[in-house]
């Protein structure tokens, strides 16, 4: 029998805005248990998402960034992993990413494919005895670790920098080291890569047409299906395409605008940062 699962999502970064707020309510109107750890509060949550402290997965934690950008997605990748391994049937979900339906899984294995050779982690299910989800927790213990799979030109100049005492940090590694990148090379090490999804399932839009989920009457019909669980919104880009070309308020009939109606949602109640990069959400 396949056990209920739970999903759950980390907010760094003070209120939330609409985004965050679809795509939590989505999953408690769909019915599926949703916990939020945030280490500072949030006030804003929607009814029915259970509020947990972060210091009950990761105590007192030391926020990795990127050093380019500021994002403390590293940060976030190193939690999903910690919080896969201690908690039973749950299933991590970025606060990007919307539910179409349940998410369910009979071998704890739920993680699909973005590109066609690449699966990301925003949506991340594994088992508590994974070998990937092992790998991940050992090359996310040390922020100067260097990852196996990079170059050998690149994994030779990081051991020189480290044998003279400046390591490279992940932060100064290339973007999504220890996400999609670290995630799809474990999976394809163990063979655990077989239980990955199509891409329809978790991130049907591809993230180089982002746009039309912003554009008033896309059709979307052949890309969102019965086989859909997840639409994606890359909040890191679609926070300030939403800002910069639509004054932060969707057009009513862009895919986001039909759910925010659907959902009764009001984007002007909890609206977008007033300056990108001043919240700096996980």
């Amino acid at each position: 029998m396949t056990p209920d699962y739970q999903v759950a999502a980390l907010w760094i970064g003070g209120r939330l805005s609409f985004l965050e707020e679809l795509c939590l309510k989505s999953f408690v109107d769909a019915g599926q248990h949703t916990v939020l750890y945030t280490y500072e509060g949030v006030g804003n949550v929607p009814d029915g998402v259970e509020l947990r402290d972060g210091n009950d997965i990761l105590p007192n934690p030391n926020i990795v960034r990127h050093g380019r950008t500021g994002s403390p997605a590293l940060f976030s990748d190193l939690f999903r992993y910690r919080l896969l391994a201690k908690l039973d049937n749950t299933i991590w979900a970025d606060t990007d990413a919307y539910c179409c339906k349940p998410f369910t899984t009979s071998t704890g294995h739920f993680h699909g494919y973005e590109k066609t050779d690449e699966v990301n982690g925003g949506v991340l299910g594994l088992p508590n005895d994974s070998a990937t989800l092992r790998a991940l927790i050992e090359l996310t213990s040390d922020e100067y670790n260097i990852p196996e799979w990079l170059p050998p030109e690149t994994i030779a100049e990081y051991e020189a920098a480290k044998d003279a005492g400046k390591p490279v940090s992940a932060g100064d590694m290339p973007w999504g080291i220890w996400g999609p990148q670290a995630l799809t090379h474990y999976l394809k090490k163990t063979g655990e890569i077989a239980h990955a999804l199509p891409q329809i399932a978790l991130y049907p839009i591809p993230y180089k047409k982002r746009g039309l989920m912003t554009r008033p009457g896309a059709d979307l019909s052949e890309m969102i299906t019965d086989e859909t669980f997840s639409i994606h919104f890359y909040g890191r880009r679609m926070r300030p395409r939403l800002s910069e070309r639509f004054g932060g308020i969707p057009r009513p009939r862009s895919l986001i605008g039909q759910l925010l109606k659907k959902h009764g949602i009001d984007p002007t109640k909890n609206p977008l940062p007033d300056r990108i990069g001043a919240a700096t959400p996980a």
